[in-house]
């Protein structure tokens, strides 16, 4: 049966990975000449290819061990996306105002991490399922909550408050966050260039819903 592990994998393959983000938009073309444009996703997909992050024999004893402990495609893992893992700019310090996260109601106890793309109307707002513990920083009305105040599920990315927010009152949230992946290849293809160095030709990684 198929399982997410919540371990991550090597940095160092992430910070040689390639990839990013895909939408489907199915398309199709009118009589009149014009374009009928719809998407059956409700949110984006992530793509990477981590192979030209493998260079030494090593780092293929190390990405062979991984791979084997997932069983191939079987089991998901946390990657680090190294283009966007912040709640913020890469270059930017985390802080608790990045995301909006809602609005209090005197009732509600848990709120979703969620990071947005764009603003207004057309904003797209992305769960975040994996944020890392230890990161997240929250406020209700711009104030910064202690740590105390609330707890954060690393597995599902739901902060619940020890007294929900009042009614009205902005909850928002700074945090780090990894992206849940999974291989997206059958085996491995390795190859000796020399003494102490190998490549892999491919190893795709596909996000997935947790």
């Amino acid at each position: 049966m198929s399982a997410f592990h919540e371990v991550s994998l090597p940095l160092p393959f992430a910070l040689g990975a390639s990839g990013g983000p895909e939408r489907r938009v199915d398309i199709v073309a009118l009589g009149s000449g014009r374009e009928s444009r719809n998407t059956p996703w409700a949110h984006g997909r992530r793509r990477y290819d981590i192979g030209g992050a493998v260079r030494t024999l090593d780092e293929l004893h190390a990405l062979i061990a991984f791979f084997e402990a997932r069983r191939g495609k079987l089991h998901g893992f946390r990657f680090r996306d190294p283009f966007d893992y912040k709640s913020c700019a890469p270059s930017q310090a985390v802080s608790a105002a990045d995301q909006e996260l809602g609005e209090g109601d005197g009732e509600t106890v848990t709120f979703q991490i969620v990071k947005a793309y764009g603003t207004g109307d057309a904003a797209y707002a992305r769960p975040i399922a994996k944020p890392l513990l230890g990161s997240v920083a929250v406020a209700v009305d711009g104030d910064i909550l202690d740590a105390d105040a609330f707890s954060i599920d690393a597995a599902t990315g739901i902060i619940t408050f020890e007294e929900a927010p009042g009614v009205s009152a902005a909850v928002t949230a700074g945090f780090l966050f990894d992206t849940p992946v999974r291989f997206d290849i059958d085996r491995l293809d390795l190859s000796l260039d020399g003494f102490g160095a190998g490549r892999a030709l491919a190893v795709p990684l596909v996000e997935i819903l947790v």
